[in-house]
């Protein structure tokens, strides 16, 4: 395994890139920083910068989670600019291996290494062992993973775009502002409002729903309202958001038969904190019908830990072949 190290960790998405460095085996991470995307002109130039701002030297290998789906040698951003060839990305950068996978595989790797001050349970009982873990969240785009148990005692990754599937109404509102999306986009996956530019697109339908005018609000502007109650659009937006999250993590857990537990990734949820609605999102998770008792003890954690998908590329360089 020494020929593995050092190693060059990537975790990029649609707004920022975050990069570490590990030494060898044994050692944690460092030299963990995060940089916009739009700071630099492409992933390589990224890459070694961030090198040369630490003053590191050669990688042998190199991981990253990119959020896009990874199905060939040329790889294209969903939510940014950037494109590269992995073949040339790994000349460039002179490393002996270059490992590509979708950030929120990388994300579920690190799942089980993931410590309880890492996590914040919202409703559950303790997981079933050796039982399916879901994982999504909301960011710049909306992730999808999971892991299953390989028979071994440990857990496979699976990749996809679950963020892209169609998203479904339970009840009047909901249909509502849903029939806007549709006239706005054509088809209104679950990213277009469980995002950051979702909940910009989620504050504009319910606006247009309810004979309102809207504000020209940046993510960040409705999720500050939200926090501090001084509008009223704003709340009901992120309501929205903490229902319509629901209603998809327990369709993804339903679809995985996650009875190992789902997770919640992404920043947008941690930067609600008190606006967003944990109890209706349970309600929601949970309103299945015939099966709201299969998912009633299922075990729902928030993910607080700030880099965990770093950690998940490393491990992605043992558990996946190149």
């Amino acid at each position: 395994m020494t020929q593995d190290y050092p190693r060059l960790l990537g975790d990029i998405g649609g707004t920022n890139a975050r990069w570490a460095w590990q030494k060898n085996i044994n050692a944690p991470l460092e030299c963990i920083e995060v940089s916009p995307c739009s700071a630099s002109a492409s992933l390589y130039d990224s890459a070694v910068s961030y090198l040369a701002r630490h003053g590191l030297g050669q990688p042998r290998v190199a991981s990253m989670g990119i959020a896009t789906a990874v199905a060939g040698d040329l790889v294209e951003f969903t939510n940014n600019q950037w494109s590269f060839s992995i073949t040339e990305l790994k000349a460039a950068l002179q490393v002996q291996r270059c490992l590509v996978i979708n950030d929120f595989t990388a994300l579920a790797l690190s799942l089980t290494a993931l410590a309880p001050t890492d996590l914040k349970l919202l409703g559950g009982q303790p997981r079933a062992v050796d039982a399916p873990l879901a994982l999504i969240g909301p960011g710049t785009g909306l992730g999808v993973s999971g892991l299953f148990p390989d028979g071994r005692g440990g857990f496979v990754p699976i990749s996809g775009e679950g963020g892209h599937v169609t998203l479904a109404a339970t009840d009047a509102l909901e249909a509502a502002v849903l029939t806007h999306l549709r006239q706005q986009w054509g088809h209104a996956s679950a990213e277009r409002v469980l995002s950051g530019p979702g909940l910009v697109n989620l504050y504009q339908a319910l606006c247009a729903v309810e004979g309102c005018v809207a504000q020209a609000l940046r993510p960040e502007d409705v999720s500050a309202a939200a926090l501090a109650s001084t509008d009223s659009m704003c709340q009901k937006t992120v309501r929205l958001f903490a229902s319509f999250l629901g209603n998809v993590a327990g369709n993804l857990a339903l679809t995985l038969g996650a009875r190992g537990g789902v997770y919640l990734g992404g920043g947008i949820v941690p930067q609600l904190a008190g606006a967003f609605d944990a109890a209706l999102f349970r309600r929601k998770f949970e309103d299945k019908g015939r099966f709201g008792a299969y998912l009633n003890p299922i075990p729902v954690w928030l993910i607080t830990a700030s880099t965990p998908a770093l950690l998940g590329a490393s491990r992605a360089l043992d558990l996946l072949p190149e």
